[in-house]
């Protein structure tokens, strides 16, 4: 099996309920039971959540499969970068997945291959012009926010390397994506207009 390449997952879910977080603890992938309100079980669980809107985009973007297809490997990755955040770093296999400089560089590659298609900025942008559009914004505010938890977990463990990276490149994605959805099916942009203030109309 090449290096690059993850074990596949060996899980059996037959029961979704154990009542075992009853009182307020989870359990890491290396065993450790911990209260649910910890840095680390924050951090996976704002990626589980940014997930959760990546698939209701991905569902909307049915249109325009090259974005799809964009959104729905960026689901696989979050996961894997879910998995490697519920490990402590002394208990990561070698094999377990992650999130490396190889989906970096492939977001990086998205990106400037969508944003090729935009007009320069001469705003900045509100969310809107198209439910996707909107639902794009909401998925680059949301991993705004799982990328300053992370950095907040580095400062008091180690984290992956190139986590962090990965979700701020990621979070810069959803805002080309989010103006490429509306170019691509001719919505106009909703510009910044600072005098559209109530203040600023009198």
């Amino acid at each position: 099996m090449p290096d690059n390449i993850f074990n596949e997952p060996c899980i059996a879910l037959n029961r979704i309920y154990t009542k075992q977080g009853d009182k307020g603890e989870t359990c890491l992938v290396g065993g450790q039971r911990v209260p649910k309100d910890t840095l680390r079980i924050e951090c996976y669980g704002t990626v589980d959540e940014l997930n959760c809107f990546i698939g209701r985009a991905a569902v909307m973007a049915a249109e325009l499969p090259r974005l799809q297809a964009m959104l729905i490997r960026v689901q696989h990755e979050l996961f894997n970068l879910g998995s490697i955040l519920a490990t402590l770093p002394e208990d990561v296999h070698p094999k377990q997945p992650t999130v490396t400089s190889v989906e970096v560089e492939q977001l990086e590659r998205d990106l400037d291959l969508l944003n090729a298609d935009l007009a320069p900025l001469r705003s900045f942008v509100l969310p809107g012009g198209t439910m996707l559009c909107a639902e794009l914004h909401i998925c680059r505010a949301v991993c705004r926010r799982a990328e300053r938890l992370l950095v907040t977990l580095s400062h008091q463990e180690s984290v992956p390397v190139d986590s962090i990276k990965y979700l701020n490149r990621l979070s810069d994605a959803f805002f080309v994506w989010s103006r490429w959805a509306n170019v691509s099916v001719g919505a106009e942009e909703v510009l910044w207009k600072p005098n559209q203030s109530a203040s600023g109309l009198g």
